[in-house]
């Protein structure tokens, strides 16, 4: 970026970090007192305001905002999230969740054993899509208040979900951050996929393990007691299945989910699970009532708490953050070990700040590739320590999609169980053991190829 365009507040230097200070008080705030999605929307929405009382110039300042939710990949969620809730509602409506959660309580398909195997579903998925997000869009609306009726602790139930998201989203050749890792690195694809094998396979498997041991402990209902069986109901379970299969058709996540609703209504009025006024209502007093309109109004917080992130994301892009980041690499990097482990902080701290690991990935990639090459690190080596440590750190923080995304859809299709980022954050097993492998891996050596690029 040119230095012109660079954004200048008062006080000096440090004035450029008042936005960021500020968001991360208000987010601790949040974070201590389990706030929902509307605190962290506080804390960004806080750091803009007090951050323009800094800057030298306030348009430039103003553009930079604006610039960050003019960005793609901020009208790609938002529609997806919107699409996601009312497919979701559709199919919680239909009474599909009552009707296959009887089923499983009958074949004793319980607690932690649907938890470790909703976490398996979510891996096979998100390889096949290459996202995380398109996953929890898919799964979250079925698995989660199925789970929660089976027995499943709910936390828990949304962590094997997010937990087999980032499975993906950190293996798939597919998936934008296997693409920039690899990419940014000049690294081979394939052997990229391999290496990574050797870490995302470890955790994956523990992840397993801890869903099916501490998964359970939710209150089980009973199939006569608490859940009605419609037969019919089980037709719905299209909706989700022409959004995956679209999708590994490599039709767009928005055009997908828009299928997948139409698949839905025209189910659910032939069928008689639903009437048109269950949809829309127009009951007059200039009012609109209905499911679609419920499940689009439910929306409102997370999106609200994304206008607010992206305004800051294109605020920080136009400081000298992203660039202070970089060269603290530099600074910290006196050997292997800590070269890699500084690899793995600076993109992650930089993905937990600006909530996309891909765009740290991009924006530090050079950066990786000169500090590998002095110290002789793999270029494969290099792409895994980017992904798997740079994706699992920016997966903890708890105001990123990784949290806050899969919050919005348990409330959307369970209302009753309430849930907070912070919550989904430490039961996210794979973020969890992904770090403390790439920590062992760092101090150790594990997998560490003798080859120097």
């Amino acid at each position: 970026m040119d230095k012109k365009e660079r954004l200048e507040f008062h006080l000096g230097y440090f004035g450029q970090y008042i936005p960021l200070l500020v968001a991360l008080i208000f987010i601790v705030i949040a974070a201590l007192n389990e706030s929902n999605v509307n605190g962290y929307s506080i804390a960004f929405f806080a750091a803009i305001i007090i951050g323009g009382l800094f800057a030298k110039d306030r348009n430039a300042y103003g553009d930079a905002a604006v610039k960050g939710v003019a960005r793609p990949m901020f009208g790609t969620v938002t529609i997806a999230i919107i699409f996601a809730a009312v497919a979701g509602k559709l199919v919680s409506a239909s009474g599909m969740i009552d009707t296959m959660a009887g089923l499983l309580i009958d074949a004793k398909l319980l607690g932690g054993a649907f938890c470790a195997i909703s976490f398996l579903l979510c891996c096979l998925l998100s390889m096949s899509t290459g996202t995380s997000v398109g996953t929890y869009v898919i799964t979250m609306p079925i698995l989660f208040p199925v789970g929660v009726l089976v027995g499943v602790n709910p936390v828990f139930m949304v962590g094997a979900i997010v937990s087999g998201g980032l499975f993906g989203d950190n293996l798939a050749p597919i998936s934008d951050t296997t693409i920039a890792s690899a990419g940014t690195q000049g690294a081979q694809m394939g052997e990229v996929v391999r290496t990574r094998c050797w870490y995302s396979l470890p955790v994956a498997t523990g992840c397993f393990v801890l869903y099916w041991i501490f998964g359970g402990g939710g209150a089980q209902q009973t199939a006569e007691n608490a859940l009605e069986k419609n037969p019919l109901s089980l037709l719905m379970i299209a909706v989700p299945a022409i959004v995956v299969v679209l999708c590994l058709l490599k039709i767009h996540l928005i055009a997908s989910l828009s299928f997948g609703i139409l698949g839905g209504v025209l189910i659910g009025l032939v069928t008689g699970l639903y009437s048109f006024s269950d949809l829309f209502a127009y009951p007059g007093g200039f009012t609109v009532g209905g499911m679609v309109i419920e499940a689009i109004l439910g929306t409102a917080s997370t999106i609200f708490m994304l206008i607010g992130a992206f305004m800051f994301l294109g605020i920080i892009e136009q400081t000298r953050i992203i660039d202070e980041v970089a060269n603290g690499i530099f600074r910290v990097s006196r050997g292997r070990r800590s070269a890699e482990l500084s690899i793995v902080l600076a993109i992650g701290i930089l993905g937990a700040i600006t909530g996309v690991c891909t765009v740290s990935m991009i924006a530090l990639g050079d950066v990786v590739c000169r500090i590998g090459e002095k110290y002789g690190i793999d270029k494969s080596r290099r792409a895994n320590l980017m992904d798997c440590g740079g994706l699992s750190l920016t997966s903890l923080a708890p105001w990123t999609v990784h949290a806050v995304y899969p919050v919005t859809l348990a409330a959307t299709s369970n209302p009753e169980i309430a849930l907070s980022p912070l919550q989904v954050v430490s039961h996210n097993f794979y973020g969890l053991l992904m770090v403390l492998l790439m920590a062992v891996a760092i101090l150790t050596g594990y997998h560490r190829t003798k080859k120097s690029v």
